[in-house]
């Protein structure tokens, strides 16, 4: 089952399930306002976890922090006791992807520890890419103050095993050296493409290399940063439009698209709108499922996959759930903000 909630509210777990939380949704930098309450305004950080699992880590922008300070509350409160062990899968280098590492709490405590993968970086160890940008005079504290310990992994293309969890990581067309992944585990998967430079003449065709990584998931995360006249402005900064990921989903397959890396120009009305528009493009192109991803929406997946999704524009119902699981869809935690649709397929 796929399954939405609102931050501070707790999902129905039936067996084994993977939990998919968005702690960052904004794509570029960090911006902060009334205009963008319902959305959020942390860079990119998505955390998969689950009972009895260590956490990966898509990411470390600024909603990191999020996560750090909701794993520490977490800790005190005596729900964990231990210190942090977990696995970052960072896609790329650029600010917005790695400004939360020191602000990250369980790395002030001895005994955490982070293992931290990235795309092999030409000339550099990533260790050494990673500590010179997390030094003076770009920040004050240097990487090695931090009494947690981080790994550095340079990563190539390929698949390994992340504890129980296959990850697949393929490049993706950007500005740098840049990955997407793909996470299964226990028949479930995931997929994250961040960052997508879209074709900037003749045919949107998409890469070989990203459709197979987005081949037929359950859940795709994908940069829906721009509107066309927006792409039209700025084709060559490594980022696509939203009916490009609608196009990527259709092509691969995918059965839920959840929109991500929201440009920080987007208020909540326009990915508002921006979200209505994919939809419609959606029910043309095949794609079963479209939401926008918000700061605090978790995705529960287990082996029932239905949808329980966040509609931001204020409506609320409720559909019939379809399909060949023969369930009934049950949306979980809704207020006035994000009011709950129980869908299904």
């Amino acid at each position: 089952m796929l399954s939405g909630r609102l931050a501070g509210t707790v999902p129905t777990t039936r067996g084994t399930v993977l939990n998919v939380t968005f702690y960052g949704v904004r794509g570029s930098t960090p911006c902060s306002g009334g205009e963008f309450a319902r959305y959020g305004g942390n860079t990119s950080c998505v955390v998969l976890d689950g009972p009895g699992r260590s956490p990966i880590i898509l990411d470390l922008g600024t909603g990191l922090r999020v996560y750090g300070a909701e794993f520490t509350r977490r800790d005190m409160d005596g729900a964990v006791g231990e210190p942090f062990r977990g696995t970052a899968l960072l896609t790329h280098l650029h600010w917005d992807h790695v400004q939360g590492i020191p602000f990250f709490a369980p790395l002030l405590s001895a005994g955490a520890e982070l293992d931290l993968h990235a795309p092999i970086q030409a000339g550099e160890p990533l260790a050494d890419v990673v500590r010179g940008f997390l030094s003076p005079p770009y920040f004050p504290v240097e990487i090695e103050a931090l009494p947690g310990q981080i790994r550095f992994h340079d990563t190539e293309p390929g698949r390994f095993q992340v504890d129980d969890a296959t990850v697949t990581a393929a490049w993706v067309p950007h500005v740098g050296p840049t990955f997407g992944y793909r996470v299964e585990r226990d028949g479930r998967s995931v997929a994250y493409v961040s960052d997508h430079q879209q074709p900037t003449a003749g045919p949107a065709a998409v890469d070989p290399a990203v459709l197979e990584i987005c081949r037929d998931v359950d859940l795709l995360i994908h940069d829906a940063q721009y509107d066309d006249a927006e792409f039209a402005q700025r084709p060559d900064w490594g980022h696509c439009t939203v009916d490009y990921a609608v196009e990527v989903a259709a092509a691969s397959g995918a059965h839920t698209l959840a929109l991500f890396h929201h440009d920080p120009g987007h208020d909540d009305r326009r990915v508002d709108e921006l979200l209505v528009s994919a939809r419609e493009l959606a029910d043309l192109r095949g794609v079963p499922e479209v939401i926008a991803a918000h700061e605090g929406l978790t995705v529960t997946l287990t082996p029932r996959v239905e949808l329980a999704r966040s509609v931001p524009d204020g409506r609320s119902g409720a559909r019939e759930a379809s399909g060949t699981t023969g369930q009934e869809s049950v949306g979980v935690g809704a207020d006035a903000a994000f009011p709950q649709v129980a869908v299904g397929r």
